[in-house]
């Protein structure tokens, strides 16, 4: 049975935000430390919850014992009070050749099926942790495909995926990716326009990659995403180049764009991501929460049964 918490359609409750957005860090950029050494440290440092890369140094989904060790990672989060995305970015889970490979694009339906059976297994360890979203991204489209072909395959390839989410209640969140078939939110609307519009397809929003090419500034593409929104992912980047970096490294304008997120109602996850800082990545743990809480809109007063402001103590 699925523990997904039930929330609106864009991750929300069913009103208006009354929350502070909620921050996580990603694995990914932890992967020099045992997964529970990384859950405790985010715990320790004030964060809410964690996106978990499956991975073969954390949680391996390849693993013969991947439900029993599923089920002692519930417990933990549980225990620690951190929510969870479960994220499937891992650069060589299938394929210690290729990075990302295979994709929902491969030309070898065989090599396609492989990816979906991961997203598949995403879907049932996110419904086993209680996860918010199940995040994917498309790939890039081989040489020699064409574009319609490769949209095919895409929607193809998801469809079973989006009924295993459908029937755990968890959602499919895809990443727009730069240099992927899927590299903008213009594209998420052709994929959801080609399955149909799925009840349980979303969006993962990358606040980075909405600089690096979107052609709306950040603040605007949260604002034109929200009705779609059930992951984000936040680390700052310059116009044009698809490089992660630490906060105040790049050109991105924070506030504006936590602003217009908490103003979504949006209360799944926003998690860092900083996957070629892992080396590093306790100090840019450390570094980042701070940053995203002085840019954050300050959350609402609390306000007593009659509707007024709650005394403070």
């Amino acid at each position: 049975m699925s523990r997904h918490p039930k929330q609106g359609p864009n991750g929300a409750g069913d009103g208006p935000a009354t929350h502070p957005l909620r921050f996580g860090y990603g694995t990914n950029g932890l992967a020099d430390l045992r997964l529970d050494d990384a859950l405790a440290l985010l715990a320790d440092l004030g964060y809410d919850g964690v996106g978990l890369t499956l991975d073969h140094m954390h949680l391996d989904p390849l693993a013969d014992d991947l439900a029993a060790r599923t089920r002692r990672l519930a417990r933990r989060l549980d225990t620690l009070g951190l929510g969870v995305t479960v994220e499937t970015g891992a650069r060589y889970v299938l394929d210690p050749r290729r990075k990302h490979g295979p994709s929902l694009l491969d030309p070898d339906p065989q090599d396609r099926a492989r990816r979906t059976g991961l997203l598949l297994r995403a879907v049932d360890v996110a419904a086993e942790l209680g996860a918010h979203a199940v995040h994917c991204f498309s790939g890039v489209t081989p040489g020699g495909t064409d574009e319609d072909t490769a949209w095919k395959r895409l929607a193809e390839a998801l469809a079973p995926v989006l009924d295993a989410a459908a029937t755990a209640g968890v959602p499919l969140a895809v990443e727009p990716e730069p240099g992927h078939l899927l590299a903008t939110v213009a594209d998420f609307h052709t994929l959801r326009g080609a399955l149909g519009d799925p009840e349980h397809l979303g969006l993962t929003l990358d606040i980075g990659h909405c600089q690096c090419l979107e052609p709306l500034p950040p603040a605007d593409c949260v604002r034109a995403a929200a009705p779609w929104l059930r992951h984000v992912q936040i680390e700052d980047m310059r116009r044009g180049v698809h490089e992660h970096l630490p906060f105040g490294d790049g050109e991105i304008d924070f506030p504006p764009v936590l602003e217009a997120l908490a103003a979504t109602g949006y209360q799944g996850l926003t998690v860092v991501e900083l996957p070629r800082h892992s080396h590093a990545g306790p100090h840019y743990a450390e570094r980042s929460l701070p940053f995203l809480r002085r840019a954050a809109p300050a959350p609402p007063p609390r306000t007593n049964r009659s509707g007024e402001p709650s005394a403070t103590h």
